[in-house]
């Protein structure tokens, strides 16, 4: 993972996290990687990642059984998309309406290219889900 400078590191971590669980990689009640696990993985500190989970726990995105783990709560794509989604229209979307006016792109400019985009998604869904059968064969 490459860590850009403008962000802290630990919210760079609860950004993947939440990926991972909004792709459906990482499903409702299923534990996640171990702090170590997870630190090695991404080549970090432990503490960064436990400094993510803690973040993601007061969020009720991820819930600590003690002694077992963290786990991915049964509410937490709902709570990420809500996040998401006021963050992208506070933060994000203003930009982007300010360029599309700027740069006189218009709307079907703009629908060609999340319709090209929404077909990639669906033929890269299609590839991994035949790899993924595949393999269990």
């Amino acid at each position: 993972m490459e860590f850009k400078e403008k962000q802290a590191i630990y919210l760079q971590i609860a950004d993947y996290v939440c990926d991972h669980i909004l792709s459906g990689q990482w499903k409702a009640g299923e534990r996640l990687l171990s702090v170590r696990e997870l630190a090695v993985k991404l080549e970090v500190n432990p503490n960064t990642v436990m400094r993510t989970y803690d973040a993601l726990l007061k969020q009720n995105i991820l819930l600590n059984k003690r002694g077992i783990g963290f786990f991915v709560d049964n509410e937490a794509v709902n709570r990420i998309i809500q996040f998401r989604k006021q963050r992208f229209m506070h933060e994000e979307l203003p930009v982007f309406i300010k360029n599309i006016h700027l740069l006189q792109i218009g709307w079907d400019e703009i629908e060609i290219k999340y319709k090209e985009y929404k077909e990639n998604q669906q033929s890269s869904f299609t590839l991994n889900t035949e790899k993924n059968e595949e393999n269990n064969q």
